[in-house]
Order: C-alpha cells, then structure tokens, then sequence
C-alpha cells in the first residue's frame, strides 16, 4: 500500500459517520424544539425548517463528531440570504468578554478589508443584532458569501445529541424556548442586514 491510498483510507475512516449514529433522530427531536415552523426533510440528517411568520427558511444539517466510547451529533443552522453578485467574503462572529459576554466581535476571514468594511463595522454595534445574539449559546457563527450571496452558519450548543457506548446512554440537549427565540431573532436581524450586502 502506497502512502497516498493510505492517507485516503485514514481521512475517509474518519470522516464517516460514527457507529450507532442514526441520521434524522436528532432532528425529530429539535423538530419539537421548533414547533409551529414547518419542517422538509430534504435528506437523511437534513431538513428545512420555513418560518411563515418571518418569511423566509433555513436548512439544518446534523454534524456527527465521534469521542472515544461516544459520539455527538451537532447541529449547524444555514440561513441562505440572496443579494446581487459581488466578492467573495468570509466573517466569523463570536462574542467579547471574559467572564460575561460583552459584545460581539467581527473577524474577517476572506475578503479585503475594505470592501467590507461598512458591513464589519455594523455588525457589533448593531442594537438589535447585539439583542438576539449575546442570550445565544452558539459555539459557531459564520457568514460566507459567494456568487448567489450569504450563507449564515450557526452551530448552536444546544439542539445536539450526546450518545455514549459505555454506559449506554442518549441524551439530547434541548433548544430552548429562550434560545429558539433569539435564534430566529437574530437570523431576521442578519437577513436584513446582509441584504444590502
């Protein structure tokens, strides 16, 4: 076996799903954390959840992370935010402070600074983006764009599934009706603003 067929076989083992993940469980359950939106399921592992009352859907794709004896299953939530065709663009948001949230931080990741510029500097001082997002418990937000527009990627530490193999157990943390409410509110505040983008 040569050295390339090698690194090929070890990067597909660990990109496989781990063993005794079960794609769409974790779903159904964030599906009851949702209630009231409409949900597709597009794939196994993928729906589309469409909220008439704000106008537009988004998609969540669970993301299975195999730990010794354990697996997590996380879920990412894309919003799609179409807008004329323009640079490409990468942001990561996350909060500021060190001991209680203070704000939140724009980091561009791809881009020119000053082709972005407006748009980074709206972002944290934003008082209805800064509302929704300091209650959020996102481990991850990010804001790429490409030839269509924004995708908006959270991944939140809630709606996500722990399973472990010794003791055997499955726990699935909830969304909680405070965070589904600041979710929803700050992807509203981040399809407006992008928008213009």
């Amino acid at each position: 076996m040569n050295s390339t067929s090698w690194r090929q076989n070890l990067s597909e083992y660990w990109r496989r799903p781990p063993s005794g993940y079960r794609p769409g469980v974790t779903l159904n359950q964030l599906r009851r954390d949702l209630a009231g939106l409409d949900c597709t399921p597009l794939a196994p592992g993928l729906a589309r959840f469409t909220w008439a009352a704000g106008g537009f859907g988004f998609e969540v794709q669970e993301l299975p992370q195999a730990q010794f004896l354990m697996h997590l299953v996380l879920c990412e939530f894309r919003l799609r935010v179409p807008t004329r065709p323009g640079p490409v663009a990468r942001i990561d948001l996350r909060h500021t402070g060190a001991l209680r949230r203070q704000g939140v931080a724009a980091c561009l990741k791809q881009g020119t600074q000053e082709q972005w510029s407006g748009l980074l500097a709206s972002l944290p001082s934003d008082p209805q983006l800064l509302a929704a997002l300091l209650p959020l418990d996102f481990k991850r937000l990010q804001l790429q764009r490409d030839e269509q527009g924004w995708w908006v990627r959270l991944e939140h530490f809630g709606a996500s599934e722990v399973v472990n193999r010794l003791p055997g157990f499955r726990r699935y943390i909830r969304l909680s009706a405070e965070q589904r409410h600041a979710l929803l509110a700050a992807f509203v505040r981040l399809h407006s603003l992008l928008g213009d983008y």
